[in-house]
């Protein structure tokens, strides 16, 4: 199976630039996996769709504001860098643009110079490792000093940083967010436990990988970028129960879809409290162990996303699906609407 088979035409308008002010008011596609059979409806409407007794699936990393602007401090150049991953102590995976300017012992000042980064390593693909030197709190310096490193598809300013941070962000350390989990507000989660859903939380760091193309023709020679996990107790028995009652289990994003496949994966269909590094690869032909439907957003022509979709749902159905967003004009990507998959 080829990358191109993941391809389709997207209108460049239909890229969602800013989220709409009422999270919930996103339109919703229900996508019947089985049929093909499509559903418009809007996002507040996902609750029809679940019963008492199913468990939705929450990713609850936060995203930090990864992306610095610095100056050499020999040349004065201006450096971009986006932190991917933190590795031991203060040492930090970045991407860098322009790379060619960072080399192994450059150094970096950003802001008032509260923060100071030292190149260790040279990476592929414009990655570096830097070490940080700074005095006080690090997240508190980034805070202050880092903003949202929205997508390069979004052009417009984010008014708002919390908008793109779910409203159960909890745990920093993603590169990006988990957006599908952008559409719920409290109340609606709220709403959905008091008709007897079970709301449980994983969280999955997105790192390099959303950032990567697929550069391969033929998708099983494409490597995923490993990305750090971690299920508690709590929701790996909540997750049991439910699938022995025989109950639905929603992800809520290709991320907590990874999560659980990959939990599931590793112990025979069951849950277990676990922590690690998951690079787990999901396109058709794929046996889901975990999982009986996804909410997601529409995502990238020939992505590894749309290549988990597809896994789910079926190629065919999951591309007419998207031809037909397109025909009605739904909203794509991180900021745009979203599909529910049963």
């Amino acid at each position: 199976m080829e990358v191109k088979d993941f391809d389709f035409y997207l209108p460049e308008e239909l890229i969602a630039q800013t989220p709409l002010k009422d999270r919930t008011a996103s339109r919703l596609l229900v996508l019947d996996s089985k049929t093909g059979g499509i559903n418009h409806r809007i996002f507040s409407d996902v609750i029809d769709f679940l019963t008492e007794g199913d468990c939705l699936v929450l990713n609850d990393t936060r995203v930090l504001p990864a992306r610095l602007y610095g100056t050499k401090e020999d040349t004065g150049a201006n450096i971009e860098f986006l932190l991917l991953k933190q590795n031991e102590n203060d040492e930090w995976e970045t991407l860098v643009k322009p790379a060619k300017r960072v080399r192994k012992g450059t150094v970096v000042s950003f802001g008032d110079g509260r923060l100071k980064g030292i190149c260790k390593e040279e990476l592929d693909h414009g990655g570096r490792i830097m070490e940080f030197q700074y005095e006080g709190i690090f997240h508190e310096i980034l805070e202050s000093l880092g903003e949202m490193p929205l997508p390069p598809y979004i052009t417009e300013q984010l008014e708002d940083k919390e908008r793109y941070q779910t409203v159960f962000a909890k745990h920093r350390g993603s590169a990006a967010a988990p957006t599908a989990g952008l559409h719920f507000t409290v109340a609606l989660l709220e709403a959905m436990k008091a008709k007897g859903i079970h709301i449980v939380y994983i969280t999955l760091h997105v790192g390099l990988g959303t950032f990567r193309p697929v550069s391969v023709d033929d998708i099983k020679e494409h490597q995923m970028h490993a990305e750090f996990y971690q299920m508690t107790e709590e929701t790996a028995e909540t997750l049991n129960s439910v699938k022995k009652s025989g109950k639905k289990i929603v992800t809520v994003g290709t991320t907590s879809t990874r999560t659980l496949e990959t939990i599931a994966h590793a112990n025979d269909g069951v849950f277990k409290e676990s922590s690690g590094w998951t690079s787990i690869f999901i396109y058709p032909g794929f046996e889901f162990k975990a999982i009986n439907g996804l909410i997601t957003n529409f995502h990238l022509p020939k992505s590894t996303l749309i290549m988990l979709v597809s896994a789910l749902a079926g190629r065919e159905h999951t591309l007419h699906a998207y031809e037909e967003a397109v025909k009605e004009r739904y909203r794509f990507f991180s900021f745009g609407d979203a599909m529910l998959i049963l």
